[in-house]
This record gives structure tokens, sequence and C-alpha cells, in this order.
């Protein structure tokens, strides 16, 4: 019969190189590492429910993909480098047909970023994903959302909205006949997250975070946490030609730019003083940057296009207020 520990032996154990911090991995009650010196560790815990992060029936290594993306995104949005994660899963049934292409991109994708696999849980129950992520960060260098201040300049990395069309496109079969719907599904499943800037942005930027709830939403975090305002300009916002095509109206781009949650891009502040440093800095990176806003005083908080201040009423998500 094949049980429990027929499935970690088969899907998860000795899949990877081990890291020389790993001591200890896969196989006993504990996971035993060791940080090197003059680092911090940052974790961060991520949980991917069947009919809330994505659909049953919705492609298993796209899953896996997302559900690690997600998570190493919260390190990058620190400046931290991945070293280890734990995964807890739970499934309705060991079914290898979806385990097998699972643990393929999700191994593929660790080994891409050199984090290692090293403990978790497998039970039986509803389908979901449990990960927690952690990563080095050099000793009181690490990105937070609590830097920012009036006057530096509000940046993000990529393109946005891409990952709220794609999730129309999974919840609607009828928009699967738009323009490049079927690019824009993939795309709320495969992110990439923004490792390599957000190293290269400790010594630049004054406060960051990841897009996960959007970014209407998760500016608002930086802003809250550092008692700034921001003035965005929605004419800046980065939008991909195939989001334009898909909408077909730049006024509701933007706004799908501006409310799109899972995009795993980097919203981050910017002193003046540091600015003319940021492209030489993330040169290396193949980092698409664009700058759309301001910090202003507390209290405020405005877009505009092009100077012209829009009214529109815009929100991120939030599990407790929204379904998938």
């Amino acid at each position: 019969m094949f049980g429990e520990f027929n499935l970690i032996d088969k899907y998860f154990s000795a899949r990877q190189t081990q890291r020389k911090d790993v001591h200890l991995s896969l196989g006993d009650d504990c996971a035993i590492v060791k940080a090197p010196e003059g680092v911090r560790i940052a974790i961060s815990t991520d949980t991917l429910v069947a009919g809330t992060h994505f659909l049953a029936n919705a492609n298993p290594a796209w899953v896996a993909h997302k559900a690690l993306a997600s998570n190493i995104s919260d390190l990058a949005a620190m400046g931290a480098t991945p070293a280890w994660v734990s995964m807890a899963l739970t499934l309705p049934s060991i079914d290898e047909a979806w385990l097998k292409p699972f643990c393929d991109a999700f191994f593929e994708l660790a080994n891409y970023y050199n984090i290692q696999l090293i403990g978790g849980d497998t039970t039986k129950g509803p389908l979901s994903i449990s990960l927690t992520v952690q990563g080095f960060v050099p000793d009181n260098r690490a990105l937070t959302r609590s830097g920012a201040k009036v006057g530096d300049w509000v940046y993000v990395t990529g393109e946005l909205g891409d990952s709220k069309a794609g999730l129309s496109v999974v919840l609607d079969d009828v928009k699967r006949h738009e323009p490049f719907a079927l690019e824009l599904e993939k795309r709320h499943y495969i992110s990439h997250p923004r490792v390599l800037a957000g190293q290269a942005l400790l010594n630049l930027a004054s406060a960051a975070i990841d897009i996960s709830d959007g970014l209407i939403a998760d500016l608002r975090h930086i802003l809250n946490r550092s008692q700034v305002g921001a003035s965005i300009d929605t004419s800046l916002l980065p939008i991909s030609k195939e989001l334009l095509q898909f909408m077909g109206d730049i006024s509701a781009a933007q706004q799908c730019a501006l409310t799109s949650g899972e995009e795993y891009e980097l919203c981050f502040t910017v002193p003046e003083r540091n600015k003319g440093s940021l492209e030489s800095a993330l040169s290396h990176t193949g980092t698409k940057v664009t700058c759309i806003g301001q910090i202003r005083p507390l209290g405020t908080f405005e877009l505009h296009h092009k100077g012209k201040k829009l009214d529109w009423s815009l929100e991120g998500y939030d599990h407790f207020k929204a379904d998938v």
C-alpha cells in the first residue's frame, strides 16, 4: 500500500543537493541549520488553499510555482537571499498524476533560487499548501515598510495588472476568447520573484513591499507604517501590451494595474539622493523599474493622470472581504 512515507520518499527525498548550511533535513523530527556570521534570518509563511488561491483542477505545476514564488517574493521584498523552505502539504488523496508535476515544478524553482526543502508535513484533507521560507539579510540592513520619507520617489518593478486579468480568465471561460487570454492566465500563476532586485536595493531604497494584494493596498501598508502619504500618476503605471488589448481600454487597464493581487512585483521608495544610482545598481538584474509617483505628507493620498485628479474608489484584495 502506498502511504505517507512512500509519498515522501518518492517525491520529496533526495531531490536536491544538500546545502552546506543544512546539517540535517528530511527524515528527522527537526531540521538543523546554521546561518552565516553577520546575517539575520528573514522568515515568512504563506498558505495557498484550493478554491481560494487556485482552482482544484488547475495545472499542478503552475500551482507549485505560484506557492513557492509567492513565498520567495516576501524574502525579495526584504532584500534577503533565499536559503531554506518547509512545506505542509494537505491532500484529499495520494494522486501521483498530480504530485509528479507539482513536485517537479517545485524543485525546479527551488533549485533555481538555491533554496532547500528542509522539512514539513503531509496530511489528508482539503487541498492546501503551506510554506515557510527562510533567508539571509545583512545585519541591520533589511528593507522594511517603515522607512519612507516625504519627498521619496515611488517605484515598481515589472508590469502590473496581468495577474488579475489572468484570474478573470480562470474564473470565466467566456474571457478565453479575449486577446492574449491564455498568456495572461499563465502569468497569473507564473511570477518571477525579484530577489536580485531586492538585494540591489538594500543600500538604496527607504522602504519596500511585494505586491500580493494589489498596488493600491500594498502601497498603503508602506504609507501606514511610515506615517506618510503619496501621489501616484496613473499614466506612469507599467502595463503590458497584452493587458491593454485584453482590457480594451487604457483606463480599465490602469485600474486593473492598481488593484491586481498576486503580482509578486516590488513596490519601493527611493530618496532623491539615491535616485541617480538606481539604474546602475539594478543593471545586472534584468529588472524593469518604473517611477510612478512620490511620497507626500501624512493624510495625502491622490491618484492623478498627468496632473488631473481622479476620483477612482479602488481597493486591493482582502481574504475576508472578497471571494476568489
